[in-house]
Parts: structure tokens; sequence; C-alpha cells
């Protein structure tokens, strides 16, 4: 069924109607159910301006009815999805903001990892976020966070949160592989599996030396075990130029 909004059964006189190229000022004819014209004078690809595009960034059937999506709007799904899964992260772990706090440094560190080495957003976001949702129950089952069992409860928790949050099959089986062995890399894991361990060890390692500066030859053995150039690199800035990856210290 098409949303109402969008089926020309329903349209009025206005369902036609020109708009202004913000580029060049030209005028481009647009249907309702345009989501963007390129101008034919300048080349500029035009968003439509009449277009409510609010309900897009949370539905799951929005490329079948607005078509083929302009790349702002998939962004803007991208960091609503993001942000979803961080709440649901916080909303798991309660009062834990130890845990809360990881989380969200290893998905910062992910983001900018994300950016350099061309990894997938939305599955290396969410598998930062998630990455260990299987705490709480390791510590239940064996009284600490153990690495092994912690693991291998993280993807059934992980699954259960993203399938609330109607994230695509192929996806969720990626972050929840992920998180079955972030602490263990193999030969066949992907740039986005290494874009999340690296985050998640210079995390580790930022808490560790927080007191400390590594020499250059001891810095220089801690990077050589990351898996992704942007990782290593981010590495010496954080742990040997004392700043955060940012600019900042």
């Amino acid at each position: 069924m098409k949303c109402p909004g969008q089926d020309p059964r329903f349209w009025k006189f206005d369902a036609i109607f020109d708009a202004e190229c913000p580029k060049c000022g030209s005028t481009l004819e647009f249907f309702k159910d345009e989501t963007r014209r390129t101008c034919r004078k300048c080349g500029h690809k035009v968003l439509n301006p009449k277009m409510d595009f609010g309900c897009a960034l949370h539905c799951k059937f929005a490329e079948h009815c607005f078509g083929d999506l302009p790349p702002e709007l998939i962004q803007k799904k991208q960091d609503l999805f993001k942000d979803r899964v961080a709440l649901e992260m916080k909303r798991y772990f309660k009062q834990d903001f130890k845990r809360i706090g990881h989380a969200a440094k290893v998905a910062r560190y992910a983001e900018m990892l994300v950016k350099e080495e061309k990894a997938d957003p939305a599955v290396a976001l969410s598998a930062a976020y998630l990455h260990d949702i299987g705490i709480p129950e390791a510590e239940r089952k064996d009284g600490n966070p153990n690495i092994a069992i912690h693991e291998e409860e993280g993807p059934a928790i992980a699954r259960d949160i993203l399938n609330r949050l109607d994230a695509p099959p192929d996806l969720i089986e990626e972050v929840c592989d992920i998180i079955g062995h972030h602490h263990h890399p193999t030969p066949q894991d992907t740039i986005n599996f290494k874009v999340v361990y690296d985050s998640d060890m210079l995390v580790n390692l930022e808490d560790k030396h927080k007191n400390t500066t590594p020499t250059a030859g001891e810095l220089e053995e801690l990077v050589g075990a990351f898996l992704t150039a942007a990782g290593r690199n981010l590495a010496r800035s954080v742990l040997f130029e004392g700043g955060n990856g940012t600019g900042e210290v």
C-alpha cells in the first residue's frame, strides 16, 4: 500500500509546481512525489522543497515509498539509527556509567576510523556501541566480565535490540558476528570488524596509560597490534602526543 501523501489519486492542483535551483537560480518543475531533480542548467541535484522527509527517517519502507533516497536523507537516517542504538545501549546498561562511557568512547573513535577506512558506518557504529553488551550476563553467570563468556552472550542480546529497531538482516548478522569475537581477530575479518577492534583497543590502552606516556619504542610496539592504518595513526596521536584524536589535548 502506498502512503496516501504520495498516491496520485489523492493529489490536488498543487501537485506540480515550480522551484528555484539554489545554485544558479533556474526554474525547475517538480512533481509532488519526486525526491529531487537535476538542474538542466548547472547540474545541481535539488531536493524537493515541499516534500516532508520526516517519516522516511524512521520508516523501513521509505525506499519503496520515495524511491531513490537523496544522499542527505540517507545520512540523516544513518545518524538517527546510530543514535537509537546508542540509546538502547544506555537503557540496557542502566546505571552502569562506566560501561556506557566506554561504549560511547569506542563509538567516537570508530566514527573517526570509519571515515578514514571507508567502512560501513551503520555496521561499525552499531557494533561499537553494543560490543560489550554481553558483560552484565557474563557477570551474572560467572561473577566477572569474563571475555569468553561476554563474547558468547553478547550476540543474542544485540540481535534482540537490533530486531526491535527494524535493522536490516545483513546488518544484524554482521554486527552479531563482530560482537561474538571482538577481542579475537581472524584473517577473514571485515574492515568493519577491524574498525571496532582498533577503537576498543585504543580506549583500553588510553585508560591503561592515562597517567603515563609510553616511550617511542613502547608506543610502536603497542601500535603494531592495531589492524588498520588509521587506527595506528590515531593511537600515536592519542597515546603519545597526549591528544584524543580530535586535535584537543
